[in-house]
């Protein structure tokens, strides 16, 4: 079982998927980042300035002993309260959306780029034109003439 394991993990297909998961986390973090402190915030100004992750509903009473500000999402969770935080949610459906069209474009180009390479390999890989008529004829006629004992063409 264990060399079976070793055959598996050693496949390409494995070490590819791993590379993809690892560099779409870190290309994850990028679009969130993307997300929260560049599009967001133009969002935010030109819609008069507000934030989407002040946008809650509190579902529950805020603890005796919270001290901090009652339209503070990030403190209310942290404290315990039940919220529907409808507002973050829509921040991270604009955080898939890009990160989605970006794939997309990603996907489309390399598309692309292989469509076309599979194009120019057909092109290179085309026989080769057939020759003019006259060109075989003259062909011919000089191998008959250099088949013939005695002649020597000029070439």
């Amino acid at each position: 079982m264990l060399n079976e394991f070793k055959t598996f993990i050693a496949r390409g297909n494995v070490l590819d998927l791993a590379v993809g998961v690892i560099i779409g986390a870190a290309f994850g973090t990028i679009t969130k980042s993307l997300t929260d402190d560049v599009i967001m915030p133009v969002i935010g100004a030109i819609f008069g300035g507000f934030d989407f992750t002040s946008y809650f509903v509190r579902l529950g009473p805020i603890p005796a002993t919270y001290t901090g500000s009652p339209e503070n999402y990030a403190a209310l969770k942290e404290a315990g309260v039940p919220l529907f935080g409808y507002g973050a949610f829509l921040t991270v459906v604009i955080n898939f959306v890009i990160l989605a069209f970006i794939v997309f474009l990603l996907v489309r180009s390399v598309n692309r780029m292989l469509a076309k390479m599979e194009k120019e390999k057909a092109e290179g890989t085309a026989p080769p034109a057939a020759e003019a008529a006259d060109i075989v004829l003259l062909r011919e006629i000089r191998d008959e003439l250099k088949a013939r004992p005695g002649t020597n063409p000029p070439l």
